[in-house]
C-alpha cells in the first residue's frame, strides 16, 4: 500500500468484496467505502451501472442516502474514504462498445431522458459518461457541462472528429482511455488518439495487468499531458484486495472491471519503472484539479 499525506481519489469505481453500487442498501455503499479507506483511498465516486432510469435512481438513492450518514454520524473510528458524489457510467451509451455492459439499457441521449435521470439527485453527481457519436449529443454535453457536472467519453465508437466534437461542447474528459472504444487504427485514431493526442483533456486509465499492454502504458505516459492522467480502479463486487492479482473476468473470459485498486495499481506502476511522482499525481492532484475545475 501507498501512504501519503495527500488525498488519494478513486473517480471511478463501481464496488469491491462482494459489494456494488447495484443495491437498495445504503450500508452497502458504506461497506465499500470502509473497505476502500481500509486500502488507503482517502475520497471515491461511487460508479453507476446503466439500467433502467428507475433503478438507476433507486442506485442514486442509495448513494445520497450513505453520503448523508457519513457526514451525520460519529463514523470516526472507521477508515471510510469519503464519499464525494456519483459517477453515472450511462446510460447514454453506445452498443456497439458496451464492453460488459448491458447494452439493453443503454438509450437515446435526450434532453427529457437526461432530466428523467438526474432531478433530484443534482447536487450529488459529479460525473457523466456519454458516447459522443450517438445522435448528436453536443446539445446535450453542453446542458450538462453547464450544470457544472462533468461530461466523459466513453463506451464509443467516436472518430477522431467526432470526440473532438464532443470535446468543444464541454466534455472534460475520457473513460478509460482504450478500453470499450473505438480502437486505434493509422488512418482513423478514433476517441482514444484523441485523448492521447489533445493535451488538455483528461483520461481515465486502468492500470491493473490486464486491461492494458505495459506498451500501452508505456506509450500513454509518453505521449500524454501528466497533468491529465487518471488512474482509475474502475473496481467490481468480484475484486477483492489484497490477493493474487487475477483478471475479474465472466464466464467467457470478457473484463468485467478491474482487479486492483487505485493504491495498489500505481504501487504497480512504480515498481515496473514508472515515474514516482507522476505516477502520484495521477491518484491525488491530477483527479482533485479534475473534479475542481
Amino acid at each position: 500500500m501507498i501512504m501519503t499525506k495527500t488525498k488519494i481519489i478513486d473517480i471511478h469505481i463501481h464496488g469491491i468484496n462482494g459489494y456494488d453500487t447495484r443495491t437498495t442498501v445504503e450500508d452497502h455503499i458504506l461497506q465499500i467505502a470502509e473497505i476502500m479507506g481500509s486500502q488507503g483511498i482517502s475520497e471515491i465516486i461511487p460508479t453507476i451501472f446503466p439500467a433502467t432510469i428507475n433503478v438507476m435512481r433507486a442506485n442514486l438513492a442509495v448513494i445520497k442516502k450513505a453520503m448523508e450518514l457519513q457526514k451525520t454520524e460519529d463514523r470516526s473510528q472507521k477508515t471510510e474514504a469519503k464519499i464525494i458524489g456519483v459517477h453515472l457510467e450511462g446510460p447514454f451509451l453506445n452498443p456497439l462498445k458496451c464492453g460488459a455492459l448491458n447494452a439493453i439499457t443503454f438509450i437515446e441521449p435526450s434532453e427529457y431522458n437526461f432530466k428523467e435521470l438526474i432531478e433530484g439527485f443534482e447536487d450529488i453527481i459529479k460525473i457523466i459518461t456519454i458516447a459522443p457519436e450517438i445522435n448528436h449529443t453536443a446539445k446535450l454535453i453542453k446542458k450538462i457541462t453547464d450544470m457544472g457536472i462533468i461530461v466523459s467519453m466513453g463506451h464509443s465508437d467516436a472518430t477522431y472528429v467526432e470526440a473532438e466534437a464532443g470535446f468543444h461542447a464541454g466534455a472534460k474528459g475520457i473513460t478509460h482511455i482504450f478500453n470499450a472504444m473505438r480502437g486505434f487504427h493509422h488512418r482513423e485514431l478514433g476517441i482514444a488518439g484523441f485523448g492521447l493526442l489533445n493535451q488538455d483533456i483528461y483520461i481515465e486509465v486502468i492500470a491493473d495487468p490486464y486491461h492494458l499492454h505495459p506498451q500501452t502504458l508505456e506509450l500513454i505516459f509518453k505521449i500524454k499531458n501528466p497533468e491529465r492522467i487518471i488512474l482509475i480502479s474502475d473496481s467490481v463486487k468480484e475484486t477483492t484486495p489484497f490477493t493474487k492479482y487475477q483478471g475479474v473476468t465472466n464466464a467467457h473470459g470478457k473484463l468485467l472491471g478491474g482487479c486492483m485498486t487505485i493504491a495498489e495499481s500505481s504501487k504497480r506502476l512504480i515498481e515496473i519503472g514508472f515515474d514516482k511522482d507522476i505516477i502520484m499525481k495521477c491518484i491525488t492532484e491530477n483527479p482533485e484539479r479534475y473534479l475542481i475545475q
